[in-house]
């Protein structure tokens, strides 16, 4: 083993050489790094500023998208409800006497007139008492007449002294209650009549009779609770449903100027037509639970859509909005600062514009300010969108448009229809 004779200053000096090597090599790569970085970071800067601003190389491909035209036209305002179909009328039809049900003369659902015959209890029970109580009443009316003819005779007599006031007095108290029995007879009749004509159930209201209770050949009561048929009137017939408290002024201003206000009624699903009809009446107060009102329309219900107790959507025309601006709302796009639309410029570049919005119905929505008729806004593919981007129009309202020149566009083009079709 050597031994190192060297100064022991040496010797530190060398030991301080060999470590500062490393850290040398440690700075220098770090400083390259920090170079490499910055200028990476800065390319981008430069080609922004050279390009006019773009957040992109003019060497992209364009972002294939479908714009629709900005149109200005009327735009009909409707308050949509929920709502429940309500009979005007609904009426059990019982038996109001007791007897065999020997006749049905009306099938399910069958569209009755009031008055028309449904259904008949056996008579003859009601013939034999209406009989009987003719017959009291003939032989009550003979002895009212033999009374009578009595009274006038004692008068007779009592004018010539030949009989004495008390039996002219009796007679007429006997005319008096004879007349009294006769009355009770007529009565009588009228009551069997009345029992003869029960007899017969006839419609008391217009309107579809649901399904038969009873069957021909029961006994039937006058206290039975389940009756023979449900008839409900359906022409007219309302629809009561609900709107938000904060959307009733607007119902409450057309009501006060007298103006009709035209309501349709559509199925569950939101899609069909059922009827159209009128609004009716207003409920007076709040309820309090679900922050609603409730309103009444009616429909005459000629086709016989609707059905008692039948879900159904309501829109209400509230008023028409004249030469608006208007667009899909596809286009309508939102962030933290609110509404905006990419318009496409003439050069086919999208320029992100601010706007404030109006009423919106089903696909289409009131651009109140900052867009014009005939500009064009993006409608499909504004996720792939930024503040001036290029981009390749494959649809235009509604139609497809001829590929691009640009060859670079075009996979994405076709890729785009290719994805349409399927």
């Amino acid at each position: 083993m050597t031994q190192d004779n060297r100064h022991p200053s040496l010797l530190l000096a060398g030991r301080r050489r060999a470590f500062a090597l490393p850290g040398s090599l440690l700075v220098l790569t770090m400083i390259a790094a920090g170079f490499y970085f910055q200028h990476s970071v800065a390319a981008p800067e430069a080609k922004l500023s050279s390009s006019g601003g773009r957040g992109h190389d003019e060497h992209d491909a364009p972002t294939v998208v479908a714009v629709e035209t900005v149109a200005q036209a009327d735009f009909p305002v409707y308050l949509n409800g929920l709502g429940t179909v309500t009979a005007l009328r609904t009426v059990t039809v019982r038996p109001r006497v007791d007897g065999e049900l020997v006749r049905v003369a009306f099938s399910e659902g069958q569209m009755i007139k009031a008055g028309e015959l449904l259904a008949e209890i056996d008579p003859r029970p009601f013939q034999v008492l209406l009989q009987q109580a003719e017959g009291q009443l003939l032989r009550d009316e003979a002895l009212l007449k033999n009374a009578r003819i009595d009274h006038e005779r004692y008068l007779t007599l009592l004018e010539q002294d030949s009989i004495s006031a008390q039996q002219t007095v009796t007679q007429e108290s006997q005319v008096k209650q004879y007349q009294g029995t006769v009355e009770m007879d007529k009565a009588q009749v009228n009551n069997a009549k009345l029992q003869l004509s029960y007899a017969r159930l006839t419609a008391p209201i217009s309107g579809r009779a649901g399904l038969r209770r009873i069957d021909q050949g029961n006994i039937v009561h006058a206290n039975d609770t389940d009756g023979l048929v449900v008839i409900t009137q359906l022409q007219p017939v309302s629809v009561v449903f609900t709107l938000p408290e904060d959307k009733v002024q607007a119902v409450i201003q057309r009501r006060h100027a007298k103006e009709p206000v035209s309501v349709a009624a559509y199925d569950r699903a939101g899609k069909t037509q059922l009827a159209e009809g009128k609004l009716l009446a207003i409920d007076n107060q709040i309820d309090p639970s679900t922050g609603t009102l409730k309103l009444k329309a009616q429909f005459d219900n000629s086709e016989n859509t609707l059905f008692a107790n039948q879900f159904v959507n309501i829109k209400m025309h509230l008023e028409t909005l004249r030469g608006v601006t208007q667009v899909s709302s596809a286009a309508i796009q939102h962030d933290t600062q609110g509404a905006f639309v990419y318009v496409v410029n003439p050069e086919k570049t999208v320029q992100l514009r601010r706007v404030t919005l109006g009423p919106i119905e089903a696909d289409k929505a009131v651009v109140l300010s900052n867009l014009a008729a005939n500009e064009m806004v993006v409608v499909e593919g504004t996720d792939r969108l930024r503040v001036g981007s290029r981009v390749d129009i494959a649809e235009k309202d509604g139609l497809a448009v001829a590929a691009s020149p640009d060859t670079s566009a075009k996979p994405e083009a076709k890729l785009r229809k290719r994805d349409q079709r399927s």
